[in-house]
């Protein structure tokens, strides 16, 4: 086996986009050099990492868990070359972190991972709030950093914030839900079906609104803080949910099948990012912190 940096970043575009046509686009290369990259890999790893469909492609179980992998591989990589071209010193100090909910699981804890093995001696502390109170932790200097959702911060002119990811809203589907077989999607199709939504990251208000303005308050079915509950709740067929593609997974715990579907009209976005004190002198190890961040952002947009 002969795996290279450059089938990791074919197979990871791929994954991200959906597609072997999106994915070649987003990298300025031939489809056919993406295609040979996957099938080599999948040659080579004796597994399947996609499932082909009319629409694109999805991760298998075994596709989604190499992913993360591969992902990892590349943000070291990319971290090791700016260390030795910095000539860094061995960082030291604490570190005090924030998180939300939603980027607790989906966003920090590969960064952190990474961070921690690359600075050992220093001291990291993180706590789980929602998005309001940790900026008014930041803005008090209580924590360095905060892994958050950035795309409504209440404090600007406080706060320095830098975006790691971009996310748009798709609708969750359990794969023989009728609206699988339409070739495209509208929001008023969605409007009379009954709602899992996530109460976490103001994920509810934002698919709430959508579907009000169709004149009547959704159909909620169900509400949770919990995203695997939302995924066995939608393959089971308890009812569909609008979220982020960020958090997007194609199998529940119990190994059903969830579709992703693109629904026509302005769905909105979520920005997910690194926020900080504006204005106030950043620590070796918060600025360590971010630019490994910045690291796994740039694995995640080539």
């Amino acid at each position: 086996m002969s795996l290279t940096l450059k089938q990791l970043r074919y197979f990871i575009a791929a994954a991200h986009q959906g597609s072997v046509s999106k994915a070649a686009h987003a990298l300025s290369i031939s489809q056919s050099a993406v295609t040979e990259a996957i099938k080599e890999l999948e040659a080579d790893l004796g597994v399947k990492l996609f499932i082909r469909h009319p629409r694109g492609m999805t991760t298998t179980p075994e596709g989604q868990q190499f992913l993360r992998h591969a992902i990892s591989i590349l943000a070291e990589v990319s971290q090791a070359t700016r260390v030795v071209s910095a000539g860094a010193q061995r960082v030291t100090g604490r570190l005090n972190l924030g998180v939300t909910s939603l980027t607790a699981g989906y966003v920090l804890s590969d960064v952190l991972s990474r961070y921690r093995r690359l600075n050992p001696d220093v001291d990291v502390t993180a706590i789980e709030d929602t998005g309001e109170y940790l900026e008014h932790l930041i803005i008090g200097g209580e924590l360095d950093v905060a892994v958050m959702v950035t795309t409504n911060l209440r404090d600007v002119q406080a706060l320095q914030s830098e975006i790691l990811e971009v996310s748009s809203f798709r609708l969750w589907l359990p794969i023989d839900h009728h609206l699988n077989g339409q070739q495209s999607i509208a929001l008023s199709d969605v409007a009379g079906e009954q709602l899992i939504v996530l109460d976490v990251d103001e994920m509810e208000q934002e698919a709430v609104k959508l579907l009000s303005a169709f004149g009547e308050r959704p159909r909620i079915a169900f509400r949770t803080r919990s995203v695997e509950a939302v995924r066995s709740l939608v393959a089971t067929g308890a009812g569909v949910a609008l979220l982020p593609d960020l958090v997007y997974r194609p199998w529940s715990l119990e190994g059903d099948r969830i579709h992703s579907r693109d629904v026509s009209g302005a769905l909105p976005v979520v920005q997910v990012g690194l926020v900080w004190r504006r204005g106030s002198p950043i620590s070796d190890a918060a600025r360590e912190f971010i630019a490994v961040a910045q690291a796994q952002h740039e694995v995640n947009v080539r």
